[in-house]
């Protein structure tokens, strides 16, 4: 038995196929909104979900009050712009009725930027037995502490990032808010011409060379172009807050 969790806010252009994804995964889904203005938590009603409004303070409070709400031995954590597949859900069946020392599972994400496929993989931790996780940490890239041993399910979610240019914007908005804070909270060194450069190079050189965006055409430029971008506005933001500071 599993219990699903999902995070929304905003997301009702995607709840709905990652609900449906899950659906023979799932004995119990639930959704901590954390404030979605739009139709969000009606889609998910609708399709049986359990839904908890809970204020947005971070991602790792969401995922913390998500996992205290599931009854289920296993949970399995999913995004809103994430899809679970057949072949996923057979291997995660099989791997979690095996038992052993296994405390949690890496999920690998299948890319897909603007609506192609991106041809390279991620790995998340996502799948937890209940009493073996001891909490996320973190407020952007929250990070999830486990007991036991951590295993692997081969088969991937599809991941369907960077949907649009305006739902890009949006939420690149959100959360350089938080990158920057944290930035400024660390005493980040004073921003100069040099280091908006070299963020801006390093954004676009990770995602049109390393990861291949190159062979995307036009879509690839323009994903490589908005890396670069989205290190702009987190580092300008940053950039004024140590104004602010003075």
């Amino acid at each position: 038995m599993i219990s699903v969790l999902v995070i929304t806010k905003n997301d009702g252009d995607v709840i709905s196929e990652c609900i449906k994804s899950v659906k023979d995964l799932a004995d119990e889904i639930i959704v901590v909104d954390g404030g979605s203005e739009d139709d969000t938590i009606e889609i998910s009603e609708k399709l049986g979900a359990k839904v908890v409004k809970n204020p947005f303070k971070h991602f790792s409070d969401q995922r913390n009050l998500a996992a205290s709400l599931a009854k289920n031995d296993w949970i399995f954590y999913i995004d809103s712009d994430e899809r679970a597949t057949p072949e996923f859900i057979r291997e995660v069946k099989n791997r979690i009725g095996v038992g052993g020392d296994i405390g949690a599972f890496r999920i690998k994400r299948k890319a897909y930027y603007l609506g192609k496929d991106w041809g390279f993989q991620d790995k998340v931790e996502r799948v937890f037995r209940k009493d073996k996780l001891k909490g996320w940490h973190g407020v952007v890239h929250e990070t999830p502490e486990a007991e036991g041993r951590f295993g692997t399910i081969d088969e991937p979610i599809l991941h369907y990032t960077h949907r649009n240019l305006e739902q890009m914007v949006v939420k690149t908005n959100e959360w350089s808010e938080f990158e920057a804070d944290l930035r400024a909270k660390a005493y980040h060194p004073k921003m100069n011409t040099f280091r908006f450069l070299r963020v801006m190079t390093t954004g676009f050189f990770r995602s049109y060379i390393l990861e291949k965006g190159y062979r995307n055409g036009t879509a690839g430029l323009i994903e490589s172009i908005y890396q670069a971008f989205s290190m702009f506005i987190t580092y300008a933001k940053l950039w004024e807050k140590q104004q602010t500071r003075k």
